[in-house]
């Protein structure tokens, strides 16, 4: 089993979230199979325009909101979403987000 965990832009989500939900990986696991789960999250990704420039007291820096999502899956799903993420989430410009897939050791139910 794999985590993949994807970092893009604030205008790219939702083509994001739609593109895994429509690859033939999703709808073999059935729905929540894949436990998907999206934070809004200030990251470093290059600004597309100035609408995404904030500066964080906090931080002390500039950053940008971006969303983090992460999901679980067979090891044979991996590359299907991955390539989702990946064409759904491109911004024409470099630095359009990360992708990170890790093993996962083990999993529990909870019921």
């Amino acid at each position: 089993m794999k985590e993949i965990k994807a970092y893009v832009h604030r205008n790219r989500i939702g083509d994001v979230i739609s593109a895994l939900k429509s690859t033939a990986a999703w709808s073999v696991a059935g729905n929540g199979a894949h436990n998907l789960t999206v934070y809004m999250v200030k990251g470093s990704l290059v600004p597309l325009d100035d609408d995404e420039r904030h500066y964080s007291l906090d931080l002390g820096d500039e950053v940008v909101n971006e969303y983090k999502l992460e999901l679980h899956c067979e090891d044979a799903h991996v590359e299907d979403l991955v390539d989702a993420i990946r064409s759904a989430g491109h911004t024409g410009q470099p630095n359009s987000g990360w992708i990170y897939v890790a093993d996962i050791a083990s999993t529990v139910e909870i019921q």
